[in-house]
């Protein structure tokens, strides 16, 4: 097998299409050979196999702020193997779990205080709709199923995160197998209200009130759980309006409906806190994470609840399994020991105060793109930003496609989903690669405009 890393024979084997690429157009890409293959990485920047260097603007999918290839992080991992390189979650545990969770908790908002492990977003995620489900059914409320979504959401790739989640191109191959009882919040974004808006919009917290209209519909008594995004980041980088989250905290309390925060994306600093939730001022009843914490270097994800919901759980014999459900790699030796080095490089590079310092650089960038005829809106908020683009129809793809080649050839390595590129660039970056980021964004655009 090792003469399959030679390049040339990587470009044959990916020609034969032996790697099922992930939410990728896999016979475009294997077609392009070493173009698309990633032979390094350091710093906020990948060198491809064809010998081209191209600056990360998405922090990979959103998952490695710190950028690649960090020396500690490195250490760390190799240390960690060579003292414990695995242990079963089941029945037993290790001190760097321990240890992790009691840091990730003491992060968080007051009164999440308790923190099961996964591996990975789409599995955070079903765990905390397992949780709610299974909160309700231990208090006595068994009545309480339902589960509410948002319209654009996008909650992972499992069964229950691709059922409450709303990006309508990850739903409609499985729409016969989606769980029963879920419903969608409309999304909480108006062009006409709040295009062009620097941070939050001052328009839209009553879009808030449309959960109002599903408890209604559906009756209080039956919803476990409301889940949403705090900044909606797949789709393209979706700010919440001023008051709306704090809203939908109000609603989800008169009624005993529990607030799950995805903060897959949001968490570890990239609001300038350590989690969204904070940012905002909205403390929700579950939070979950995943990508940053590890740096992206070990996959692993958890899901972060209040002490109401871990008590309610802890009851029955002390011999019961009190909640059925992990995995083989919950709180892996590797992965917190290497998510302890990320947060302890976190708070000794002062991330949070980093990120606030650089969002308006952003912010100022970004929005100098407004005089381009191609751009439709434009939104930012943390070190997050997206350009929504004029739609072309029947033509979406086929542009995202030349956007993408176009950035490869200025240097800049984009994240395009239908007329919209996100941004989400290491913490690490400098005022200057922001903006130099930006500049060649702006050549790309220019470059496409001729062609669409």
């Amino acid at each position: 097998m090792n003469e399959l890393k030679n390049e040339s024979l990587c470009a044959l084997a990916m020609s034969e299409g032996r790697n099922w690429l992930p939410f990728s157009a896999n016979r475009l890409v294997n077609g392009r050979g070493d173009h698309r293959v990633v032979a390094s990485a350091k710093g906020p920047y990948y060198t491809m196999a064809d010998g081209r260097t191209v600056f990360d603007t998405l922090s990979g999918l959103w998952c490695t702020p710190l950028g690649h290839g960090h020396p500690r992080i490195v250490e760390a991992l190799r240390q960690q193997a060579e003292t414990l390189d695995f242990a079963p979650g089941f029945q037993m545990t290790h001190a760097p779990a321990v240890t992790l969770a009691a840091r990730i908790a003491k992060m968080a908002p007051e009164g999440l205080e308790h923190v099961f492990f996964a591996n990975s977003g789409s599995e955070a995620v079903d765990t905390a709709l397992k949780i709610a489900i299974g909160f309700h059914k231990l208090r006595g409320d068994g009545g309480r199923f339902r589960l509410i979504g948002r319209e654009r959401g996008y909650h992972g790739v499992g069964f229950g995160g691709m059922s409450v989640g709303g990006i309508v191109s990850n739903r409609k191959m499985f729409a016969t197998v989606m769980m029963p009882g879920v419903d969608h919040l409309r999304h909480p974004y108006d062009h006409a209200h709040v295009a062009f808006s620097k941070g939050q919009p001052e328009w839209g917290a009553c879009l808030a009130d449309d959960l109002k209209r599903l408890v209604a519909l559906h009756d209080a008594f039956t919803i476990a759980a409301v889940i949403v995004e705090p900044v909606q980041g797949s789709t393209g980088v979706l700010v919440p309006p001023v008051g709306y989250l704090q809203k939908l905290r109000e609603i989800c309390t008169k009624h005993g409906i529990l607030l799950i925060f995805d903060e897959v994306i949001t968490g570890f600093g990239r609001m300038g806190e350590n989690f969204a939730s904070q940012r905002f001022g909205v403390t929700p009843d579950m939070i979950t994470f995943a990508k940053a914490v590890t740096n992206g270097i070990v996959p692993m994800g958890g899901v972060i609840v209040t002490s109401e919901i871990y008590k309610t759980f802890m009851n029955g014999p002390e011999s019961a399994i009190e909640f059925a459900h992990g995995y083989t790699y919950s709180g892996h030796p590797l992965a917190a020991a290497v998510a302890h080095t990320v947060l302890d490089i976190m708070e000794e590079k002062g991330i949070n105060a980093r990120v606030k310092a650089l969002e308006p650089v952003l912010e100022e960038e970004v929005h100098a793109l407004r005089d381009l005829k191609s751009v439709n809106d434009l939104r930012n908020i943390g070190l997050t930003a997206a350009i929504e683009l004029v739609p072309v129809p029947e033509k979406s793809a086929l542009r995202s496609v030349q956007l993408f080649e176009y950035g490869f050839q200025e240097g800049v390595l984009l994240r395009v989903t239908g007329d919209t590129i996100s941004f989400g660039p290491p913490f690490i970056s400098t005022p200057e690669q922001i903006k130099e980021m930006i500049q060649k964004v702006r050549k790309v655009l220019l470059k496409c405009e001729e062609d669409f």
